[in-house]
């Protein structure tokens, strides 16, 4: 199967080549950090940039073990330096370098010099770093394929709702891809793959000793996408089931997750407040083969399953995504731009009544004008109710 162009990332990257930024790309491990970067180099390439201006290593390659040392490393780029045109550095997995900010640092004081590095855990942003090159880099998010990715692969599909089935069922992460539509080689890989994350990336880094436990908060939290969840609830829940946890451990259990880029957090936001709240939040998973993968497949609760979909298509749309109140009530999804705000109700179907007067409410309670969306998998023409427009979210998914 051909490789999926990321021409979103890509023209991000495009945007920033050149500036005197250095260019950090996170994101969970196998997501296609590694492939963005080779695809961003073939565009350089294109771009009339020579083959020996660019320099590319990735850290999870034996090979370059003898490099994962900042002053090696170091020593070994400036051999390669060419004072008279731009060398354009790719560091892949950049965290497997001791004290590698110094190298960054060190390097992106030179000139004619442009820097791309990937991580797969927050580290790679740790305090130190962002101290160090303050005001000197942009991060670049990367997610699994969206929806609209996934069905490029996919030319033949001419059925949004069986594709979608898929993308549920499989997940999002490319590799996938070149399983074929076989749920049992797609869960062994998504198995191996999180059992990944969760050794080299937590229990590891984060010299964990009760792995059942990381589990157990793991599977709850997997279990309550798109639910208010604290890490008070979660630790009563376990001390109730006979797992003794204290709520400080809950917290360092879920910062470990956000930090592999396996959960994501969004707080609330008090709509007619304009305010942030440190009330109760949700967590969403990313991606949804994944969750299939450690419980089960769960047809009760495809509702949340959409919501967290389009959770993460909001973060590759929006920079800030957020939880709405309004009053008592509560609105999906608002996302707070320096243009304005787009409020987000989702709902699986909406062709009963009371079910439309339901998710229509929160949205009727904002009296301003900004863009209102509700959207459901009825396959019906686009509707505008009192200025809230309801919308196919796959037709939405692949806009």
């Amino acid at each position: 199967m051909d490789t999926i162009l990321r021409s979103n990332y890509l023209a991000q990257l495009d945007f920033w080549q050149g500036k005197q930024v250095i260019k950090i790309i996170t994101g969970v491990r196998r997501c296609g950090k590694s492939t963005l970067m080779q695809q961003f180099q073939q565009h350089l390439l294109q771009k009339g940039v020579a083959a020996e201006q660019i320099v590319s290593l990735n850290f999870e390659d034996i090979e370059n073990e003898p490099l994962c040392d900042y002053l090696s490393l170091y020593n070994f780029i400036k051999d390669k330096l060419d004072p008279d045109r731009t060398t354009y550095l790719f560091f892949d997995e950049i965290q497997q370098v001791k004290d590698f900010q110094k190298t960054i640092d060190s390097l992106f004081v030179k000139p004619n010099i442009d820097i791309y590095i990937t991580g797969s855990n927050a580290n790679v942003l740790s305090s130190e770093l962002a101290t160090l090159l303050s005001g000197r880099y942009i991060e670049i998010k990367l997610l699994p394929l969206s929806f609209k990715e996934y069905i490029s692969a996919y030319p033949e599909h001419d059925n949004l709702a069986r594709a979608y089935r898929n993308y549920v069922q499989l997940g999002s992460f490319p590799y996938t891809l070149s399983l074929g539509n076989n749920p049992e080689a797609v869960n062994e890989y998504l198995e191996g793959l999180f059992n990944t994350v969760v050794l080299k990336d937590i229990i590891t880094r984060k010299n964990i000793v009760d792995p059942k436990m990381l589990d157990s908060v793991v599977r709850f939290a997997f279990d309550n996408i798109g639910n208010a969840m604290s890490t008070k609830r979660i630790a009563d829940t376990m001390t109730s089931l006979g797992r003794k946890i204290d709520v400080r451990t809950v917290e360092r259990y879920l910062s470990a997750l956000e930090e592999s880029f396996i959960l994501y957090h969004s707080s609330r936001y008090d709509i007619k407040g304009k305010q942030f709240l440190k009330t109760i939040g949700k967590y969403y998973i990313v991606d949804p083969g994944l969750r299939i993968m450690l419980l089960g497949s769960r047809k009760y609760d495809t509702g949340h399953v959409l919501e967290n979909i389009v959770y993460l298509e909001l973060l590759r749309r929006y920079k800030n995504v957020y939880i709405g109140k309004c009053d008592n009530l509560e609105v999906d999804f608002v996302c707070v731009e320096p243009s304005g705000l787009t409020y987000f109700q989702v709902a699986e179907t909406t062709r009963e009544e009371e079910t439309l007067k339901r998710e229509l409410t929160p949205l009727n309670q904002i009296h301003d004008h900004y863009p209102k969306y509700l959207l459901t998998l009825d396959e019906d023409p686009e509707i505008d109710y009192n200025g809230i427009r309801k919308i196919n979210v796959l037709d939405w998914l692949t806009k």
